[in-house]
């Protein structure tokens, strides 16, 4: 068992910056792929970004590429998306997400049904 826990999301004006963290417990960290999504309501969840296992692959969505960056902290155990120039769009329920992991690539992290374990979200809220 993998136990994720979401933290730092809130209500910011649009350009500004949030960065949302995820500790996990559990398991071993460097076992997992690490990934997070979001909600708006009446959508479905969609990827946002993906971390490999050793953090020397990333992937990102196409509408937050150049603005969020996701990194992990081994030490730490925790996953980090650094969101910057926000936007009405992004307003959302974040979620990260982990899965077993072999090889150390992003490749086929970017759907919904390859994690196994998921946080309770965080609420991010973004006004114009």
């Amino acid at each position: 068992q993998v136990q994720l826990v979401e933290s730092g999301g809130g209500l910011v004006q649009a350009g500004g910056s949030l960065r949302l963290s995820c500790a996990a417990s559990g398991r071993s960290f460097y076992n997992y792929g690490l990934g997070w999504f979001r909600q708006a309501p009446g959508k479905e969840r969609e990827f946002v970004a993906a971390i490999s296992l050793s953090g020397g692959s990333t992937s990102y969505a196409d509408a937050v590429k150049g603005r969020f960056t996701i990194s992990r902290d081994y030490a730490k155990n925790t996953v980090y998306l650094q969101m910057n120039t926000l936007r009405p769009e992004d307003t959302a329920v974040y979620y990260c997400a982990a899965q077993f992991a072999i090889f150390d690539t992003t490749q086929g992290m970017g759907t919904v049904k390859g994690y196994r374990y998921w946080g309770q979200g965080t609420q991010v809220t973004v006004s114009s």
